[in-house]
């Protein structure tokens, strides 16, 4: 698809709180985006894996049930609203590849409803409550930034969100705003402790992102407590959009459901890489223990 002229982009977080009802939250993420579509919003994007409660509290086989195929219900369900409202769309999902293949994986459609391609997350956490590796293959597809009628765009996944070099590798791809579909939140046990620092290194690392690679960052967050497992996790929103030199554009609440839509003017980064030239100062020649895991 043929990119607009104007250097002028407005994007859409969906910010909200999720059922344990996989439908609810298909017809909710729908409307959500339809209304930041009728706000002026191009390029939508979801928090992640918005289809269901965040089900990776517990190991339990029964919720590969809630996984689906790419192209599948949910993507077709987007292409034709990105073809009703000429609007990108970013969705995560819960992807099964094959049987016992499943991925956690962001579908990204054009603005007329042509399916461009996927991003499987490639770094899988696996803490308390956070027990991705027990349901998510690494993802094989690599790092990509896709052309679509309203700019370049990079898709990254919540705990790819603490990884420069990945950040750094879509960037090179030539990806203008980097998206990272979300969710993170806090153990009550350890809010009051450890909440506020964990949030700012959280925010942190991802506008340090924009400021090396120069390009805009988008994190769409959930928000709410979802108990299926201890004490359960409060997820604290505070989706937010960073500018190419990582100042802070605009930020929802901890807990209420929001649509948060932003103007960005992609010559930034174009102007902001100029003056600020992280990537011709690179030294490549010198990098290769990178793909060590440790250096002795």
């Amino acid at each position: 698809m043929k990119r607009q002229s104007s250097t002028l982009v407005s994007i859409g977080l969906i910010q909200s709180a999720c059922s344990a009802d996989s439908q609810t939250n298909l017809k909710e993420t729908l409307a959500a985006a339809k209304r930041a579509a009728k706000k002026g919003a191009q390029i939508i994007c979801t928090q992640e894996l918005f289809r269901s409660q965040y089900f990776c509290q517990t190991e339990d086989h029964k919720n590969f049930g809630l996984a689906e195929s790419i192209p599948g219900p949910s993507t077709r369900a987007f292409q034709k609203l990105a073809r009703e409202e000429r609007v990108v769309i970013i969705a995560s999902l819960f992807e099964k590849r094959a049987a016992g293949l499943y991925h956690n994986t962001a579908v990204i459609i054009d603005a007329d409803g042509t399916f461009l391609g996927a991003y499987r997350k490639m770094h899988i956490p696996d803490d308390p409550l956070y027990f991705e590796k027990f349901y998510f293959t690494p993802g094989d597809l690599g790092f990509r930034a896709w052309q679509t009628r309203y700019g370049k765009i990079g898709v990254l996944v919540c705990w790819d969100q603490w990884y420069p070099e990945a950040a750094r590798l879509t960037a090179m791809q030539g990806a203008e705003i980097l998206f990272y579909p979300t969710a993170i939140g806090w153990h009550p046990s350890e809010k009051a402790e450890h909440g506020q620092q964990q949030h700012s290194a959280w925010e942190t690392i991802q506008r340090a992102h924009a400021i090396a690679n120069g390009c805009y960052v988008a994190v769409p967050n959930r928000i709410g407590r979802e108990k299926l497992a201890g004490d359960g996790i409060e997820f604290w929103g505070q989706s937010f959009v960073a500018g190419t030199s990582g100042e802070i554009l605009a930020k929802a609440s901890a807990n209420k459901e929001e649509l948060l839509i932003v103007q960005l003017d992609l010559s930034k980064v174009d102007t902001t890489r100029t003056h600020w030239p992280f990537l011709r100062d690179r030294r490549i020649d010198a990098y290769g223990d990178l793909t060590r895991r440790l250096s002795d």
